[in-house]
């Protein structure tokens, strides 16, 4: 089976190139004036924001100092739009120090929404992972904490359990990327009780349409998205292609709008997470948690343009 690294490794010089050609719309935009639109946590009614940066890759950069200036920027574009939801995991390098000492230097975890993950074998080894990430987050409790991948997610599940009931983190919840795990995530939801799931849904990747997103909303299941534009490889495909006119229907002006836009057109969907490390490309991306969402009418009208 092709491996998160693995497949990301082959998109990512095309999606950077297809990222390239939304610097000239998004260099040039300021975040939406309206506040960002927000969806109730099932488990709780807490509003969460619609529109969350994923830091796979993008918030890997170690001690390079120019790239966490970037980065801070990343963080106050998607603050000042109305934003919170960051989401990160020991899989991905330096990204849960650089963004927890970005939040320290800037003095604004209370506007973040933490999301981590648990991501190794066994008890103990999971429990000194997530005392590890509290010090990296610089924090004394996480938002979310999710199994990464459901992996030994029977043990870490009961831990989580135990830190939510503790107060150590206030949600819990599992992931997966991609459709091939979808059978085993939805086994989970059937069985166990938890607050979110993360799954990969886009325009051209709808699999979760038909069993998993209504599992989540009957089971009272929060969802986060990643992987909206396809893993990168879609915005790619369309860097050359004009944005449909129907897309000014929605308000959107840019693919990536109307890409995000399709997502959260699913009532099921609680909050989509697109990977940025270019204050640009937040821009961009929160203006897409404002205004209309499509109907199932528009979501096919929005697949049919981007197969």
């Amino acid at each position: 089976m092709t491996t998160r690294r693995d497949f990301l490794r082959v998109s990512a010089a095309a999606a950077l190139a297809a990222q390239a050609d939304r610097v000239a719309h998004a260099a040039q935009a300021s975040p939406p004036t309206p506040p960002m639109h927000a969806r109730p946590i099932p488990s709780t009614n807490e509003p969460l924001p619609v529109i969350g940066c994923g830091t796979w890759r993008t918030f890997d950069a170690g001690d390079d100092a120019s790239r966490r200036r970037e980065l801070a920027e990343v963080l106050r574009a998607l603050f000042v739009a109305g934003g919170s939801v960051i989401d990160s995991s020991p899989m991905y390098g330096s990204s849960e120090a650089v963004a927890g000492a970005l939040l320290a230097e800037s003095k604004t975890r209370d506007k973040a929404f933490i999301a981590t993950k648990v991501w190794t074998d066994g008890r103990d080894a999971g429990i000194a992972q997530m005392e590890q990430s509290m010090r990296l987050w610089q924090t004394d409790r996480i938002d979310l904490m999710q199994i990464h991948n459901l992996l030994d997610w029977r043990t870490h599940l009961a831990t989580l359990r135990e830190w939510k009931a503790a107060k150590r983190v206030r949600y819990i919840g599992v992931t997966h990327y991609t459709s091939g795990a979808f059978p085993q995530v939805e086994a989970v939801l059937r069985a166990e009780r938890v607050d979110f799931v993360q799954i990969n849904y886009a325009a051209n990747d709808r699999d979760a349409e038909t069993r998993l997103l209504p599992l989540a909303a009957e089971r009272g299941v929060a969802v986060i998205v990643n992987q909206p534009f396809g893993g990168g490889s879609l915005l790619a495909s369309l860097k050359n292609r004009p944005l449909p006119a129907f897309a000014a229907e929605l308000g959107c002006a840019s693919w990536a709008q109307l890409l995000l836009k399709f997502v959260l057109g699913n009532p099921a969907v609680t909050c989509v997470i697109p990977g940025t490390g270019r204050r640009e490309y937040m821009i961009d991306n929160v203006h897409a948690g404002n205004g209309d969402y499509p109907d199932a009418a528009m979501r096919k009208r929005i697949s049919d343009a981007v197969a």
